[in-house]
């Protein structure tokens, strides 16, 4: 809902909303989970993003199912890293993609969401951007003043937008913001109701048909302020089942070699996934920043057992800058950073 109006549902209510959706999304992929549960098969609940990634080819083409056979795995689509929270909160999920700005904020407070980061997804290139609707007179960040800015709120794309206003000194006050899921952005946009979104693909590459790009998340980064995908598991899960979760990480890394080993097979399963031509898929894939499990298991990305990596910095700086911009009560200690990271194993899982 647009910050501008203060009164709204209670979180109560909001969660309540999203476990419903969750709910009602693992219920119509497998009506038998709670009974293969109980009969004695294990679960694992996998939250994604249609979104390109390493994450889909993993989905596409099984790899989980292929790893784990004993395994009831149901894959349960996702719209922001807000609605990932929410889940978790009400012990929905085991398994998740999550931006690293939701992550900052759901491993603040006083009651920390119980899951740790355990793998790097990708870092975001431009494939996330600020793009301004041709004809509303905007050509750079600054020209944003006073303008209607759409962006769904606590997600890496909201964390990039206050950066780049920052950037531009602009303050978030500035413009009017509003707090939209990226389907709702297309048609506010379509009715002229903003002047300007920052979102993701594959919505991104939409308004860029007819919009004009004034930044995105691989100049954001460079400037000091870089956004990743991560992907994140329960602490129930690293308390009862840590051998599922090397399993998972080693198939997510086998995904990330076939982005390079296999790229045309890559591109086939995106594009499957999302349901685009092999050219949009190839051209999305593009856009994105992929590590290999050498680099993410490096000192420069997530680390090693014992032994995190700058994602810590990265992490721990991101929460302070929400921070300062008031988007949470406070940072937590760098030490409650390190503890939200699951490094066991790594990097030999990965091999």
């Amino acid at each position: 809902m647009p910050r501008s109006i203060p009164q709204g549902p209670s979180r109560r209510l909001l969660l309540a909303g999203a476990l419903a959706a969750v709910s009602a999304a693992v219920t119509g992929c497998s009506s038998d989970s709670e009974a293969s549960s109980s009969g004695g098969s294990k679960r694992l609940r996998i939250g994604y993003f249609a979104f390109p990634s390493g994450d889909l080819i993993v989905k596409n083409r099984k790899l989980l199912e292929k790893a784990l056979p004993d395994y009831k795995i149901t894959w349960i689509k996702f719209d922001s890293g807000a609605s990932v929270n929410q889940a978790f909160l009400g012990k929905s999920l085991d398994i998740a993609a999550l931006g690293s700005s939701p992550f900052a904020r759901g491993i603040s407070g006083s009651s920390p969401i119980p899951y740790k980061v355990a793998f790097i997804l990708d870092v975001a290139g431009e494939n996330e951007a600020l793009v301004a609707r041709k004809g509303a007179g905007i050509s750079d960040v600054a020209g944003l003043k006073g303008k209607t800015v759409a962006t769904p709120f606590a997600s890496t794309s909201h964390y990039s937008l206050l950066a780049a206003l920052e950037g531009a000194g602009l303050k978030p006050s500035d413009v009017k913001l509003v707090d939209l899921q990226p389907q709702a952005i297309i048609a506010a946009w379509q009715r002229k109701d903003i002047d300007a979104a920052y979102v993701w693909l594959p919505t991104l590459d939409e308004l860029r048909e007819s919009g004009t790009q004034l930044t995105s998340s691989k100049e954001i980064g460079a400037g000091g302020k870089p956004t990743l995908d991560l992907a994140v598991v329960s602490d129930e899960l690293i308390a009862k089942d840590p051998k599922a979760i090397d399993t998972w990480r080693k198939v997510e890394a086998e995904a990330l070699e076939l982005l390079k080993s296999d790229p045309d097979g890559a591109v086939e399963a995106v594009a499957a996934e999302l349901s685009i031509s092999k050219a949009d898929a190839k051209a999305q894939l593009a856009q994105g920043v992929f590590l290999t499990p050498d680099e993410v298991a490096s000192a420069d990305w997530l680390g090693t057992d014992g032994s995190p990596g700058k994602l810590l910095t990265y992490v721990s700086d991101t929460a302070r800058f929400l921070a300062d911009q008031k988007q949470i009560d406070a940072a937590p200690s760098e030490d409650a950073v390190r503890k939200a990271f699951y490094l066991k194993g790594l990097p030999d899982v990965l091999k």
